[in-house]
């Protein structure tokens, strides 16, 4: 068996990365592309390669001959690769290299576990490619596959803006060929078509063609579960470091702190409905993406007014947000100087904008005889209701006598998880009471369950504070996918309530199977669309975070940090039934490995 390798390309998607050096010898896991690619070969008892070089050769050339003296390497020099494409490396390929056995044809920006190849060399069957399910983020030649065969080939310029997916597999550039096939069929119509007709397409346009004539039939191997990824870009890159390097996962995902859609992962650690929005709202926003797409935002008043139609309050007592994040740092300019009283713990966000805060202890429990005997002297405290990470809540009524017996202090709320709580909005008792002291700060990506179109908002029957807020805010200040949201979800409104209903219905069946847990200590009761747990002695929250993610790709959030008994706890997002208890099932393994039981 030979193996043709095709590495002639710029790889101008790579850059800035390849600027300076080949595509190849970027590095995955401490391990060049080439590299990989050569050791899966070598693994499966292929010693004998054809690589086809032309951006920066000669750096190629002697990696390869450095790091591999023992293969037989020939290389086939392409010196118009900024000029063609595929197509014609490989003509290049079949016209200086004596074909005497089978071949692997293999692109040069696929990083693959060896038994990808062993799969490959596996079957029984002439000519073969390798092909996986179309999954989100997969771009290049799809095919489409019947009873094992491969039906029709559609590169990427056949692919249009309506092209259906769902039903396609995509290539890995990974095939088998026959001796025979590449000596006749194969070989002449590829030279051909490179030579007389075009020199600058895919060589995969020639498979489609033999197949759709009937003149060849290729084989598709489905691979079931086999690590691969195809690097055309630095985003890519990163993807694959997350794939192949375990031990760098936690990095990657804590320098990201989000954009997880890239990552095979379930996601425990960050907070959202996964009741809403439901399939209609998304088929209506499809729908109308091209025009959204196309279309300013309005401006900030017509916002705010379509916020407080969504809130059922006046306009001028609301602004809306691009994410509830956007406050903050509008907080710590006009807050500057003041005394502030937030709780301990809470949300990280006020403890970077209140930096010189005095707290009060949230124990998972609030003893507001501390926040009395605390705010006669401060000039800010604020309520996060429920709390984030401990899921306690006090009743919006307290809070607002609290504010009407304390005129001179300003009262923050955040609502962000108010929903999921047996308590209703602050918000109303403010209108009618008239409190002007009162700041309600609410992100709707954890109720709406639409975190990546950023929509949050600040209440306050206080002018001069809002009026603070509008002069900050940019004429647009929220793009028109939020902008469209705001005003279709005035049509779901009993579809959004029942997703809080089974959210709290999930949350008490999640809580009931972690409890029976024996590494759980205690589970403690949340008002929130999330759970906060204390492990029993002895478990450590980084060493579980780090084996559940390379065992299990699942995410979750250690937040022991935030007390100081030096316990583990960690918080879990509420998912959907079978993930919570994919979840659940997932600790029991890792605590029966960690006390030696498996």
């Amino acid at each position: 068996m030979k193996a043709i390798i095709l590495t002639a390309g710029y790889g101008n998607r790579m850059r800035p990365l390849t600027d300076h050096i080949h595509k190849t010898l970027l590095t995955v896991a401490g391990h060049t592309i080439i590299g990989r690619i050569v050791d899966g070969l070598v693994d499966n008892g292929i010693r004998d390669l054809v690589v086809v070089t032309g951006y920066r050769a000669e750096e190629l050339t002697a990696y390869l001959s450095a790091t591999y003296p023992h293969l037989s390497i020939q290389y086939v020099h392409n010196e118009r690769y900024r000029e063609t494409n595929n197509i014609y490396s490989m003509a290049l390929a079949f016209e200086h290299t004596i074909i005497d056995d089978d071949l692997v044809l293999i692109e040069s920006d696929l990083i693959y576990q060896p038994g990808v190849i062993a799969r490959l060399l596996s079957s029984r069957e002439k000519n073969v490619a390798l092909v996986d399910r179309y999954a989100r983020g997969m771009d290049g030649t799809v095919v489409t596959v019947d009873n094992g065969l491969i039906t029709n080939v559609i590169p990427p310029h056949l692919q249009d803006e309506d092209f259906d997916f769902s039903d396609k597999y995509k290539t890995l550039n990974i095939y088998k060929f026959s001796r025979e096939f590449c000596n006749s069929t194969f070989k002449k119509l590829l030279t051909y078509y490179a030579k007389v007709i075009n020199d600058n397409c895919y060589y995969e346009l020639i498979l489609g063609i033999l197949i759709y004539m009937q003149q060849e039939t290729v084989h598709a191997e489905v691979l079931s579960g086999e690590k691969w990824a195809e690097v055309d870009d630095p985003n890519d890159l990163r993807v694959a470091e997350f794939m192949f390097n375990e031990q760098a996962r936690p990095a990657i995902l804590g320098d990201g702190f989000g954009g997880y859609w890239n990552y095979d992962i379930l996601d425990f650690a960050f907070i959202r409905n996964m009741y809403f929005p439901t399939p209609s709202i998304l088929s209506e926003m499809r729908n109308s993406l091209p025009d959204l797409l196309h279309n300013y935002g309005s401006r900030q008043s017509v916002l705010d007014t379509k916020m407080a139609w969504f809130l059922l309050c006046e306009p001028a007592h609301v602004h809306a947000l691009g994410g509830a994040s956007q406050v903050y740092p509008m907080l710590r300019e006009r807050l500057a100087g003041e005394t502030v009283l937030i709780p301990k713990p809470t949300f990280g966000e006020y403890t970077r904008i209140f930096p010189d805060a005095l707290t009060y202890s949230d124990s998972v429990g609030i003893d507001t005889r501390e926040i009395e005997a605390e705010a006669a002297d401060r000039g800010v405290v604020v309520f996060v209701n429920p709390n984030n990470p401990t899921g306690t809540t006090l009743e919006s009524a307290w809070i607002a006598d609290f504010a009407g017996r304390h005129r001179r202090v300003l009262v923050i709320v955040d609502e962000s998880f108010i929903e999921f709580s047996a308590v209703g909005s602050i918000m109303p008792l403010c209108d009618r009471a008239g409190l002007d002291n009162v700041v309600v700060i609410k992100s709707l990506s954890k109720s709406m369950g639409m975190p990546g179109l950023r929509l949050g908002y600040v209440y306050s029957r206080n002018r001069e504070f809002m009026t603070f807020i509008g002069d900050s805010i940019p004429i647009w200040n929220m793009n028109s996918l939020a902008e469209f949201t705001l005003e279709i979800v005035l049509k779901h409104r009993n579809a959004l309530a029942r997703s809080f209903r089974d959210t709290i219905r999930d949350r008490e069946a999640f809580a009931m199977e972690l409890a029976r847990l024996p590494e759980v200590e205690r589970v403690f009761p949340s008002q929130a669309n999330f759970l906060l747990v204390r492990m029993r002695p002895g478990v450590s929250g980084g060493a579980l975070c780090e084996e559940l993610l390379r065992r299990e790709s699942i995410l979750i959030k250690d937040t022991s940090g935030k007390f100081a008994d030096g316990r583990t706890y960690l918080r879990f997002a509420v998912r959907l039934p079978q993930e919570n208890l994919r979840l659940v099932a997932a600790l029991g393994e890792a605590g029966a490995r960690a006390t030696g039981q498996r």
